[in-house]
């Protein structure tokens, strides 16, 4: 089969293994030539570990930090005439080429929602690492089953209160367009905070203490984005915005918890925005990334996910180091402190208010944008022979 690209909207339907493997090696070889990161937790689970910051955060550790991962992910292997998606075979080339280099590295594909899966991570903990240092929680997904009735619950990425107008970017006709998505009601804003707030992320920190694989001092973090004035009315304010709200509720909860009975901690880590899957459903980010990356990338500050990462891990989260200057008054650690610096939030405003599909290139990084947006997938790299033909069932 010669894979191609075919995309719907924000989704694309195939995959590229050997161009996702590509990304992977990429990515470590950036972690790589940055060095050695001192004191990492050596143990560590990821929840939600197969693309953007959840992928990057197991390459941080596992080869800046030599520490052994474990990642969990709800991904779609390969048919003989169909792809797997892009994050099994991220997970994949991970996994492959971290046990070459000697290191531990497993993957559980899973509903990690689902109690089941939850019972197999404690017992692949106690079989090969008996505890873990810490538990990076990065999940990113649409829908949720509830473990105890099995109810499908869905969210929606709406505003609250007042029909939302902005422009966007229409990525299919690449045009600047109108967007107008109407106020959530009480019962999708509650299921929303039900699908991507904290309370699995609680199932999950309870159910490891219970079984008593959370060593002493242990560490958790959940990723999280807060954004600017331009994103909050379809972001913070809206209804992904009361679910990460709940999630640093969950954090003060767990924080108080895990400091009582193991002397452990939570905290919220913001990140900035970066291309991935899920930012791409968000209406106007593909916009908005456009314009910051453009003007971050003038002021040499750019990052995408692994630098974000790999600068997180190495300068604000240690083993031996509590707090970090990034800390703010509300106990999260900031690493979207670049993206929000004033001068370049001042440029974006006011490309924003300029921005037509006649200068969309001119005034943002849009081509790249898109470049990127198929790379995530395996797509676009100069390294890969893409008229190739490929047997799915052959990939290893």
């Amino acid at each position: 089969m010669i894979i191609k690209p075919k995309i719907r909207g924000f989704v694309c339907t195939t995959a590229h293994p050997i161009g996702c493997e590509v990304n992977v090696k990429k990515q470590i070889a950036y972690t790589k030539k940055q060095g050695i990161i001192q004191n990492i937790a050596k143990r560590v689970l990821i929840i939600g570990s197969s693309s953007g910051y959840g992928l990057s955060s197991r390459i941080a550790l596992a080869f800046g930090g030599n520490a052994s991962t474990i990642g969990i992910f709800f991904e779609k292997p390969e048919t003989e005439k169909k792809t797997g998606t892009a994050g099994f075979y991220n997970a994949m080339a991970l996994d492959k080429i971290a046990n070459q280099a000697g290191l531990y590295s497993k993957s559980l594909n899973g509903d990690a929602f689902s109690d089941s899966v939850k019972k197999k991570t404690i017992k692949l903990i106690k079989e090969d690492l008996g505890q873990i240092d810490m538990l990076v929680y990065s999940l990113a997904s649409p829908i949720r089953q509830l473990p105890e009735t099995g109810k499908i619950i869905r969210s929606v990425l709406k505003p609250i209160g007042k029909t939302y107008t902005s422009i966007a970017v229409d990525t299919n006709k690449d045009l600047i367009v109108k967007a107008n998505i109407q106020p959530a009601t009480q019962a999708e804003i509650k299921d929303t905070v039900t699908v991507m707030g904290g309370g699995d992320w609680e199932l999950w920190i309870n159910a490891l203490l219970d079984a008593n694989v959370l060593a002493k001092g242990c560490k958790t973090i959940a990723y999280s984005y807060i954004g600017t004035e331009i994103t909050w009315p379809i972001y913070w304010n809206g209804t992904i915005g009361k679910a990460k709200k709940h999630l640093e509720y969950t954090a003060s909860l767990l924080n108080k918890k895990l400091s009582t009975i193991i002397s452990g901690s939570a905290n919220i880590v913001v990140l900035k925005s970066v291309i991935t899957q899920a930012s791409s459903a968000i209406p106007i980010m593909p916009l908005y990334i456009s314009i910051v990356f453009k003007e971050m990338r003038k002021k040499g500050i750019h990052e995408g996910c692994i630098e974000n990462i790999y600068r997180l891990f190495s300068q604000h989260l240690h083993t031996k180091k509590t707090l970090s200057s990034n800390i703010d008054s509300e106990n999260r650690l900031r690493l979207d402190d670049w993206e929000l610096r004033e001068d370049i939030q001042q440029n974006c405003y006011k490309i924003w208010s300029n921005i037509t599909s006649e200068n969309l290139k001119e005034l943002s990084d849009y081509s790249e944008y898109k470049q990127e947006f198929l790379g995530l997938f395996g797509f676009g790299l100069k390294e890969v022979n893409y008229e190739k033909s490929i047997n799915l069932l052959e990939i290893k």
